[in-house]
């Protein structure tokens, strides 16, 4: 299996991988491998290799002997305490940052931990994903409705400029998630500069936070709203479960709200799709250096074929969430409304590594059913509707209401 935040952008061995992850921080393959690390001898063998010929010319193994003289210089002459430890984290951090990608990243033991219990929905902090825009902008990819950062006001693509004081300029995502995150009770302060002109404060109380990935409920007009809120270990058996209801409700037709979706893992987005699609119809290839290296079809699951439906997507939906969204609208099971989306068509794979450190790596690029690669472009809606400062403090949701109107035909 595999792994994508797109975006879960901050979810944060030899074992088996997981699912491809394509979520702002997932399917079908089950590959085991292993990523040796031997700083020794000053080589880190591949064992794992998924044939891209792009990086071909590089050497088999790494010199690193002028590595080693920044590490002497650094021991005989820094002016503070450092571990062994803290110095190959770094160095490993280094080799993912070097790729320019801020989708490969290298977790240590810790953050591995924590990106693992966020993918199951468990984590402790303000419920929000993050990444970086375009400039390297520390942004809220989506805030998780009804936790701490949403209560709060915290906003889809607000740009964190502090965290207690701290700037981020120059920050990763993975440094500001360890700032963000703390014990339930805690505080933390967060600067952010939203429509890129209202400076705000928000100080915000952590909590422990556990979310069922999927909400559903039969709406008063005989709809089905089904919200999926990220796309994790659960989400597959709670939309089948949700899809079987509405139909036995023989609902007259269906709200799928993806808004504020940061991704996920790749099959869920897969299983969620293949609700709606014929057997085999297409729901995304991914291509490594240009050519195609594997191809998603639905699996004939399709509990709500022909039940019209409505897909609601703003700049909080990414990777898995655009995936789901573009299969169905190429498909034509589905219709697009609300505001762009985020713009991820990358795919990452979980490699681990010894000790339980992990490295996120981007291996793929995924396509549409219709030829086109969302990366920083987003998914236009078949009809915009935005909601605005004021819709968001009265609690109002234009978008959904245009989704029913248009389900009911007004």
């Amino acid at each position: 299996m595999q792994k994508d935040k797109l975006n879960f952008a901050q979810k944060i061995g030899a074992k088996m991988t997981r699912n491809a992850w394509i979520g702002v921080s997932a399917a079908g393959m089950l590959i085991v491998f292993v990523l040796g690390v031997n700083v020794g001898n000053g080589s880190i063998p591949m064992a794992w290799s998924r044939g891209s010929a792009q990086n071909g010319s590089l050497p088999t193994t790494l010199d690193y002997s002028t590595v080693n003289q920044v590490y002497q210089a650094v021991k005989d002459n820094y002016d503070g305490k450092l571990t062994e430890q803290q110095l190959l984290d770094g160095l490993k951090s280094g080799l993912a940052q070097a790729t320019g990608d801020p989708y490969t990243e290298y977790f240590n033991t810790k953050d591995a931990k924590a990106f693992n219990n966020q993918l199951q929905g468990t984590f402790s902090g303000i419920g929000a994903e993050l990444g970086q825009d375009s400039d390297k902008n520390l942004v809220v990819i989506a805030p998780i409705s009804g936790f701490p950062a949403d209560k709060a006001g915290l906003r889809a693509q607000d740009i964190i400029t502090s965290i207690n004081g701290k700037s981020t300029s120059g920050m990763s995502v993975d440094e500001a998630v360890n700032l963000i995150r703390g014990k339930k009770g805690t505080k933390v302060e967060l600067k952010v500069v939203r429509n890129k002109s209202d400076a705000l404060t928000f100080t915000i109380t952590r909590a422990d936070i556990k979310v069922p990935s999927v909400n559903s409920k039969i709406l008063d007009d005989d709809l089905g709203y089904m919200q999926i809120t990220q796309f994790s270990d659960d989400t597959a058996s709670l939309a089948s479960k949700a899809a079987q209801n509405f139909k036995d409700k023989d609902v007259k037709g269906v709200i799928l709200d993806l808004r504020d979706d940061p991704g996920g893992l790749l099959d869920a987005a897969v299983k969620v799709s293949s609700l709606w699609l014929p057997q085999n119809k297409l729901i995304l290839q991914e291509k490594t250096d240009g050519k195609v290296v594997n191809t998603y079809k639905a699996d004939g699951s399709n509990t709500l074929a022909g039940i019209p439906t409505v897909v609601l997507v703003n700049s909080g939906s990414a990777s898995a969430a655009e995936i789901t969204a573009g299969a169905l609208r190429d498909n034509n099971v589905a219709s697009i409304l609300g505001e762009k989306s985020y713009g991820k068509g990358s795919v990452q794979q979980i490699m681990n590594l010894s000790g339980g450190a992990e490295i996120k790596v981007t291996v793929a690029r995924w396509y549409r059913p219709n030829g086109q690669n969302i990366d920083k472009k987003g998914i236009t809606p078949d009809k915009t509707v935005k909601m605005t400062d004021d819709d968001y403090a009265k609690g109002n949701d234009p978008q959904k209401d245009a989704a029913i109107s248009q389900l009911l035909g007004e």
